[in-house]
C-alpha cells in the first residue's frame, strides 16, 4: 500500500468509528476491535487503496447503506452540495424500453437557464434514444453520458414506441452552478390563488434565492400551494427546516425534525446537547433574515421516483402538522443522512491534514417527524399516483401540465383527474442519481462535544 494512504485510512477508520450510523453492525468498527494503534495500523495497511477500506467498512453496501460515499477530492463533494457540477443544461431521466431489462431511453425533464443546451433545439419532453449513435443500455449509458462533449439521437415517443428522427443536438458541459428555484407562479382560479413552485435541489446557497421566492408569492396572495419536487433529489436538512417554515409560519420554535445517531453518540448528545438532536421550524434564516410564511394549513407536493431525501423529509416532517396532499409517483425512499469529515482532529475543514484532499460523506444519522416516524425506506405512496407521460409531459407550471392540473383540479373540486392510463414504464436513473453523491440529505455540520469518545489506541 502506499505510504500516503496511511493517514487517510486512519482517517476513515476514526472517522466512521465515531459517525457512522451502523457502527455497531460493522465488527471492523468496534470501540474494542483494535487494542492499539500498532493493531489498527496492521489492518489498515491491510487494504490496496483508501476506497478499498471505506467500501469494506460500510454496511451492507447497496442494501443497507446505498449512500455513503467517499472523494479523493473534498473540493468536488463540496461543489456538489451546492449544486456545482459538470453540465451541459440538459436535466433527464432514463427509462427502460417497454418489455426490456437492458434497453434504455432518455427523456428531458427541463433544460436549465443559460447553459450549453439553452441555446440548442432541445427542450423539455425530448425523447433521444441514442449518444453519439450508440443506443443507450444499462451498460454502457455511464460511460456514454459521463463524457465531457457528445451528441443526443433523438426520436419520437408514441404509446411506448421509440423511433428515431434523424435529428441530433450536439452538447458541451462546462462547470454550472444550479439555482434550484426553477419557477415560481400564481394562478387565479376563482377565490383560490394557487402558488406553484418548482424547486430542484436543497442548496443553502440559495437560500436567499428561496425566500425571494417565498416573498413572490405572497405579494401575489397565494392562498395554495402546489410545490413542485418531482426532480428535487435533496440537501441540506437546515434548507428543508427553512422550507417548511416557509409553507407555514404559525409553529415557530416547534419540532420539525428529531435527529437519530449511532447509539453511543444519540446517548452522548440526550445526555449532554439534547438541542443538537432537534431541527426546530423558525422565522429567520442563519444570516438573520427574516423568512417570508405564507401560514398555509395545507400544500400540495408533486413527486416522482426521482423526489428523494430532503424532500421526503419535508413530505414526512410537515405531515403531523398540516394537510400535506401528494401527487405523483412513489418517492425514491432515503430517510438518512450525512456530514461532511474533513481529516482534522475533529473532523471539521480546520486545520485539515495538508497531505492528502480526501473527505468523506458518510450516512451518520435517520431523522424521523414530531411523532418519531421515519420508516420510508421504500419511498413515500402518494395520496394520487400520477405517472408522467411522455407522450404528454407539458409546460412546467402551466394549468395543463398534467400533475399541476390534478393539484388544481382538486384545490377547487372543478372535476375529477383521470392518472395517465398508458404504459408506465419504469424509471432506471436520471441525471442526478447518476453522479456520485446525487441523492443527498446532509447536515452543515456535526453537533459539538462527541469527540471524546473517540477511542485512545496510543
Amino acid at each position: 500500500m502506499d505510504d500516503n494512504a496511511v493517514p487517510v485510512n486512519d482517517f476513515i477508520w476514526k472517522g466512521l468509528n465515531l459517525y457512522y450510523l451502523w457502527q455497531p453492525e460493522v465488527p471492523a468498527l468496534a470501540d474494542d476491535h483494535f487494542s492499539s494503534q500498532e493493531q489498527l495500523n496492521n489492518y489498515l495497511e491491510g487494504f490496496s487503496s483508501p476506497q478499498s477500506l471505506f467500501n469494506n467498512l460500510l454496511y451492507q453496501p447497496g442494501e443497507i447503506d446505498r449512500f455513503s460515499v467517499l472523494f479523493p477530492d473534498f473540493r468536488e463533494l463540496e461543489n456538489r452540495l451546492q449544486g456545482v457540477t459538470k453540465s451541459n443544461g440538459v436535466e433527464y431521466g432514463l427509462t427502460y424500453y417497454p418489455n426490456s431489462d437492458t434497453d434504455i431511453f432518455g427523456y428531458v425533464r427541463y433544460i436549465l437557464p443559460n447553459s450549453d443546451a439553452a441555446n440548442k433545439d432541445i427542450q423539455r419532453g425530448d425523447v433521444f434514444y441514442a449518444v453519439n449513435g450508440t443506443p443507450l443500455t444499462i451498460d454502457n449509458y455511464r460511460t456514454l453520458l459521463d463524457q465531457e462533449s457528445y451528441t443526443l439521437n433523438l426520436a419520437n415517443y408514441n404509446n411506448g414506441d421509440i423511433t428515431p428522427t434523424g435529428e441530433e443536438v450536439a452538447l458541451v458541459k462546462v462547470e454550472y452552478a444550479e439555482n434550484p428555484v426553477f419557477k415560481t407562479e400564481v394562478v387565479a382560479e376563482g377565490e383560490h390563488n394557487i402558488g406553484y413552485l418548482m424547486y430542484n435541489g436543497f442548496y443553502s446557497n440559495y437560500d436567499d434565492e428561496l425566500n425571494a421566492a417565498f416573498s413572490q408569492l405572497a405579494a401575489q396572495g397565494a392562498n395554495e400551494l402546489v410545490l413542485d419536487l418531482r426532480y428535487n433529489s435533496g440537501g441540506s436538512v437546515r434548507t428543508a427546516t427553512y422550507l417548511a417554515s416557509m409553507i407555514t409560519g404559525q409553529f415557530t420554535g416547534q419540532l420539525f425534525a428529531k435527529q437519530q445517531w449511532n447509539p453511543k453518540l444519540q446517548a452522548f448528545y440526550e445526555s449532554n446537547n439534547p438541542q443538537a438532536l432537534e431541527n426546530k421550524f423558525s422565522d429567520q434564516l442563519s444570516n438573520g433574515s427574516a423568512i417570508n410564511q405564507l401560514n398555509l394549513n395545507r400544500v400540495y407536493i408533486l413527486t416522482s421516483r426521482s423526489t428523494a431525501s430532503a424532500s421526503e423529509l419535508v413530505i414526512n416532517c410537515l405531515e403531523p402538522y398540516i394537510d400535506v396532499v401528494v401527487i405523483g409517483n412513489v418517492t425514491t425512499g432515503k430517510n438518512v443522512g450525512s456530514v461532511t469529515l474533513y481529516d482534522s482532529n475533529d473532523f471539521s475543514r480546520n486545520n485539515i491534514n495538508g497531505s492528502h484532499t480526501y473527505a468523506m460523506q458518510p450516512i451518520v444519522l435517520k431523522i424521523v417527524n414530531k411523532n418519531g416516524f421515519g420508516e420510508y425506506s421504500n419511498g413515500i405512496q402518494p395520496d394520487y399516483l400520477l405517472t408522467e407521460d411522455y407522450d404528454n409531459l407539458g409546460v412546467l407550471g402551466s394549468t395543463s401540465e398534467p400533475l399541476f392540473a390534478a393539484a388544481i383540479a382538486d384545490i377547487t373540486g372543478t372535476g375529477r383527474f383521470n392518472p395517465f392510463g398508458g404504459e408506465s414504464l419504469e424509471l432506471f436513473k436520471d441525471s442526478k442519481s447518476i453522479q456520485r453523491f446525487g441523492t443527498e440529505m446532509y447536515i452543515e455540520n456535526t453537533p459539538e462535544g462527541a469527540l471524546n469518545l473517540i477511542k485512545d489506541l496510543q
